[in-house]
């Protein structure tokens, strides 16, 4: 009452001061006592303090003058943080009279930090593919300065591919946000290196910079490079298998496996070309895997591959020329190619006997061939205007009655070194003509003719139609001669043979002469063969010569090419005519045949031949039939029907052709997505000597069907992404395809449920995953998110792909307490060191977010700084004591222990320890006057005619112990006294038990104890002499009380009767305000506390109990003017004691105290 009266009387004010940071220690703040009124001459007397903790350490106020100083140097920062502003309260008291004063002193902020990163060096890679408009959060600079001191901008170093953005963030101030404003290039640049600057808005402002490296990451945009324009290559031919012939090289400006070449051979490379060359995947060697004829081929145009190892793979094509270089490694080859095996023996020098071509399959000086003949006959070489061909003619007369045959040996010769040769012999027959008179065997012929012969009877036989007879007869001798028989034209021409065939091929050159057999009369003279005549033709003329012995020969001459094709066969009559009247005539049939050569190359019925195929047609289906003819006959017309040698080696996977039918049929599986169409060059190729070829194109178009689905490629991925990434923020690029086409190649892309994410379409088919939500990392630490492309085929196809995107933490929570506040409780006199209590905080970040440590806030306990009582364990929270608690001198106190994780910048919590002091019995009774006195025997006097029941002193005793540890008894300690006197085990009223008797003595000593009901027990002692006097006038006591009598109620029982009426009346207020709130509270409080308990006694007394605290009030029944006794029990009742008196002067006690040394809530 006497607080609340002096509370009322307090006088108080408000003041507020500015001053900056960083100030010296013991610069002036203000004048507290000249703004206050107050007079500075009485400060020291009055007690002019500073009472407030939170400042006390910073500030000090001078008694003399009543300024206010700074203590030390004054930060910010330190004493703030980023509170804006920053005001420290203090409270200034001064007595006599009691005045409490606040002064506010506002810190202002100065520009003394420099906005920093977290992080000096920031590393980002970035894919080469990422589209213009993808941004990249950066880490905020912090500055510990606060309002526009604090981080306002920030600068990047200059680049044109990079821009800087920034967003306000309440908790976070000013984000950077990097944004891309220009495709990046690595094989342009690889590496980029970028400052960005933060910036405050001081004057002059301070700055911070953060290093950005940009690590640009490749993609395969590059296809390998052959480091020569050509390669050409000379190479002998039958160069052994397994020679490295040469060494391709290129280079890919990519890195990694989109920079690593494979080498091959082109597709465009034939089975052939590859059974003679291969090539080295890894070096480019080409080695020799064949035989190598210059004769066969003399170059090679092999393509050859560089192709990366990309996802995609990039290829470049480079056609390598290799050149055969020829050795001398065929002998000539001699061809007769018109040849007349007889020749009249009448023929003029220069008739052509034979025409004959060399050849050799070298080349140059190795195919260079001359051809020579015996020099013993009568025949030449001459040269033709054709190269390597020769006519075979004679050089001289022929005389068939000498030599009748000929064995020609021709040989070759090339110019080799070694020169090699060949050989080849003909014969040739002279036919006779008629270039001999006849001559008789014997000259004169002798013969007898027997007379009396008859007329006509054949005398002799002789070789001539000149008949030189002599005749002889005798009887008388007569000689006579018969001389001559005259010819007539009695017989025709005729030709050896009736008819005469002639192969020619169609190749021989016009001028060439073809000498006919001639024909024979038997007639003479004029009858005889005089000319020969031809039918008229195109071709041939009849060349006739009359020779000097006066024969008539014939030769038919080529006049004009022949065609096989147009006319294959020629039939000419050649007549003979005699000079007789009429003239005889005899024929002869000639027949030419032409013979064919290889001069015709097959044709296609079709130059295009245009087809469509659906893909994945069965094996062995036929596509179409290719056809073609040639002009030429026999093995010159047979086609072989093929692909051209530079097929590429896919087309041969996948087709085949009948070399007979020409037949294309599907000989591996066809795929749309592969090739949509095929572009194939088909050739004929008839089996002439020398082959020749047709060729024309097959275009075969692939009809595509929905058999692929389509596929999603993530191409950039930003994972982890921090929790407070803004609304915008790519997560992920990526491209969708469908090798199909058409609507099965038409893709739509979806997310396959609901997140904080949404598709964007940057580009045709290529997509960005962006954040469209708030992520918050204590829900959701990690999201699997499922992409699904589907493409418009019938039916659909579609496939999943699932992205998956870590969340990182960010400090945005700030450590918890389980409750707000916190009971324990704590015996008094306790060890030092003690753990009175343990808190624990969690924190819903991890990591270093999540790392708390804990520490005491600044407050006072009667005037001692908490952390001069206890301290708190900042990595377990255990909370010790460094000194024991007395209960009498403080029952109860609070404080609180602040919990602060680690992160940037650090968030905290605060919980609120209540510790209760628990009594212990460590007061003894103290005795109150007037018996007080130590060593001392007090006297009291009672009459002889005494009563039972007579008063006959009051002790009166206290105990500094609460509860029941200061719940005295009093007791007659010497058994003498116990049968005169008894005293009041709870009132220390001492009364007689009977009236006087003459056998008791005048003098009776009495030693009351009275004790406490600790455990153990303390007590004290008090020595009274009862004495004994005749007279109850004599009866005198410093101190007694006489029995209840209801006039003796004076005014200071009055007084005192009123006291305890108001308090009992604010009591019971207090009582049922109390419980008005705690019936408000929630079950779980209910449950942990047990209800308000008053309770009544029969004599009068009663008690209270609740949580907070317990009043056990008793009143004696002997007498008004009995003492009161409050015991405060100031706990929670789960651990208290309920003490009741009854009217008998005893109690009854119910042990609910604690009965551990620590005991927490």
């Amino acid at each position: 009452i006497l607080y609340s009266w002096t509370a009322l009387l307090t006088v108080w004010a408000q003041i507020r001061y500015s001053i900056s940071e960083e100030q010296k220690d013991g610069a002036a703040v203000g004048n507290v006592a000249k703004d206050l009124g107050i007079d500075y001459r009485n400060l020291k007397e009055r007690g002019f303090r500073i009472v407030s903790t939170s400042g006390e350490s910073m500030f000090s106020v001078n008694q003399n003058d009543g300024v206010l100083y700074v203590n030390g140097k004054l930060d910010r920062e330190e004493v703030c943080e980023r509170s804006t502003p920053c005001l420290i309260n203090l409270k200034i008291a001064l007595e006599k009279p009691l005045e409490i004063h606040y002064v506010t002193v506002d810190v202002i902020d100065t520009n003394d930090h420099a906005p920093r990163f977290q992080e000096q060096e920031k590393h980002l890679q970035i894919g080469e593919s990422v589209i213009p408009g993808a941004r990249f959060q950066l880490q905020a600079a912090r500055d510990p300065d606060s309002g526009s001191n604090s981080v306002q901008s920030y600068k990047l170093s200059h680049t044109e591919h990079f821009r800087i953005e920034i967003k306000d963030r309440d908790e976070d101030g000013k984000v950077p946000v990097l944004i891309l404003q220009k495709p990046l290039d690595r094989e342009v640049t690889k590496r980029m290196k970028l400052q960005l600057i933060a910036l405050d808005g001081g004057r002059p402002p301070k700055s911070g910079t953060m290093e950005i490296t940009i690590d640009v990451l490749d993609i395969n945009d590059n296809a390998p490079v052959f480091t020569k324009e050509a390669y050409i290559v000379m190479l002998n031919e039958n160069t052994p298998v397994g020679t490295t012939i040469f060494r391709v090289n290129a280079t890919d400006l990519d890195e990694g496996q989109n920079s690593e070449i494979v080498y091959s051979l082109g597709h465009d490379v034939n089975d052939k070309l590859r059974k003679l060359f291969n090539i080295n995947p890894i070096t480019g060697e080409i080695v020799v895997t064949g035989l190598l004829d210059f004769e066969v081929k003399d170059k090679y145009e092999i393509d050859i591959q560089a192709s990366d190892k990309g996802i995609v793979p990039l290829t470049t094509d480079k056609s390598l020329t290799i050149k055969i270089a020829d050795i001398n490694d065929n002998p000539p080859q001699i061809e007769v190619t018109s040849f007349s095996s007889a020749i009249p023996e009448d023929s003029k020098p220069g008739t052509t006997v034979a025409l004959i071509s060399v050849s050799d399959l070298d080349s140059e000086i190795n195919g260079r061939v001359t051809c020579s003949l015996p020099e013993d006959i009568p025949f030449k070489l001459m040269p033709s205007s054709q190269e390597n061909t020769y006519t075979l003619v004679t050089i001289s007369s022929l005389d068939r009655e000498t030599i009748s045959r000929y064995d020609i040996t021709l040989e070759a010769t090339d110019a080799g070194q070694p020169p090699r040769s060949s050989v080849k012999s003909i014969t040739v027959h002279v036919s006779d003509v008629n270039d001999n008179v006849p001559e008789f065997s014997f000259s004169p012929y002798s013969f007898y003719v027997m007379e009396n012969n008859a007329p006509g009877k054949s005398l002799f036989s002789v070789g001539s139609c000149v008949i030189n007879l002599k005749i002889a007869l005798e009887n008388p001798l007569e000689i006579h001669y018969v001389i001559n028989i005259l010819d007539i034209n009695d017989n025709s021409p005729v030709f050896p043979m009736s008819s005469v065939v002639i192969n020619v091929s169609e190749s021989t050159a016009p001028g060439v002469r073809f000498p006919l057999e001639s024909a024979h009369d038997a007639d003479i003279g004029v009858n005889s063969v005089k000319t020969y005549k031809l039918t008229s033709n195109d071709y041939l003329t009849l060349d006739v010569q009359t020779h000097s012995d006066k024969t008539i020969s014939a030769e038919l001459v080529l006049q004009k090419a022949l065609d096989r094709e147009k006319t294959p066969r020629l039939e000419f009559t050649v007549t003979a005519v005699d000079g007789g009247s009429p003239a005889r005539t005899g024929t002869v049939m000639i027949e030419f045949n032409v013979i064919d050569t290889n001069d015709n190359a097959p044709v296609f019925n079709k130059p295009l031949y245009k087809v469509s195929i659906a893909e994945h047609a069965p094996i062995g289906t036929t596509v179409t039939r290719l056809q073609a003819r040639d002009l030429d006959e026999g093995l010159n017309a047979e086609i072989v029907y093929s692909f051209i040698s530079r097929t590429p080696q896919n087309i041969l996977e996948k087709f085949e052709i009948d070399a007979q039918s020409g037949d294309v049929r599907i000989k591996g599986d066809i795929d749309y997505e592969e090739n949509a169409a095929f572009e194939i060059r088909v050739q004929a190729t008839d089996k002439g000597q020398v082959t020749m070829s047709g060729h024309s194109k097959l275009l075969i178009e692939v009809l595509d069907i929905n058999d692929n689905p389509p596929d999603v490629s993530v191409t950039s991925l930003l994972s982890p992404v921090e929790e407070n990434a803004g609304k915008g923020t790519v997560i992920a690029l990526m491209t969708v395809s469908d090798p199909d086409s058409g609507k099965n190649g038409a893709v739509h892309v979806r997310l396959a449920s609901s997140n904080p994410f949404k598709l964007q379409s940057s580009f045709q088919n290529y997509y960005s995953l962006v954040l469209n939500g708030v992520l918050d990392r204590e829900n959701v630490t990690e999201y699997n998110i499922t992409v699904i492309a589907e493409d418009e085929g019938s039916p659909p196809m579609s496939r999943a792909k699932v992205i998956q995107v870590q969340v990182s933490d960010v400090n945005d929570n700030a450590p918890r307490f389980p409750n707000s506040v916190v009971y324990t409780y704590l015996r008094e006199n306790s060890k030092v060191g003690s753990i009175i209590s343990t808190v624990t905080a969690s924190d819903a970040d991890i990591m270093e977010n999540a790392h708390i440590t804990y520490s005491l806030l600044q407050s006072s306990v009667t005037g001692t700084p908490v952390a001069a009582l206890l301290k708190v364990n900042s990595l377990t929270g255990e909370i010790e004591s460094m000194q024991s608690f007395n209960f009498e001198e403080i029952k109860t106190f609070e404080f609180k222990v602040e919990a602060t994780d680690s992160g940037v910048p650090p968030l905290s919590s605060n919980v609120t320890v209540n510790v209760f002091i628990l009594d212990e019995n460590d007061n003894s009774p103290g005795i109150l006057a007037p018996y007080s006195e130590l060593g001392s025997v007090n006297t009291e006097n009672i009459p002889y005619s005494a009563d039972a029941g007579y008063f006959v002193a009051k002790i009166r005793a206290v105990d500094a112990d609460s509860g029941y540890n200061a719940l005295l008894s009093y007791h007659i300690s010497e058994p003498k006294g116990n049968n005169l006197f008894r005293i009041g085990t709870s009132s220390g009223e001492i009364r007689t038990k009977r009236r006087m008797s003459d056998n008791d003595l005048k003098t009776h000593p009495l030693v009351i104890l009275v004790c406490d009901n600790g455990e153990p027990s303390l007590s004290a002692t008090v020595s009274i002499d009862v004495v004994v006097v005749e007279s109850a006038d004599e009866v005198k006591t410093t101190f007694r009380h006489a029995p209840i009598k209801e006039e003796s109620f004076s005014d200071l029982n009055l007084y005192l009767l009123i006291a305890i009426v108001c308090v009992s009346v604010i009591f019971f207020l207090s009582l049922i305000s109390l419980i008005a709130v705690k019936c408000h509270r929630t079950d779980r409080s209910l449950g942990r506390y047990s209800a308000p308990m008053i309770t009544t006694h029969p004599d009068g007394s009663w008690s209270y109990s609740k949580s907070a605290q317990q009043y056990d009030v008793c009143f004696s029944s002997d007498t008004l003017k009995s003492d009161v006794v409050v015991f405060p029990a100031p706990f929670p009742p789960a651990d208290a004691e309920l003490i009741s008196i009854n009217g008998g002067d005893t109690f009854t006690r119910t042990q609910t105290l604690p009965n551990k040394e620590k005991v927490s809530h």
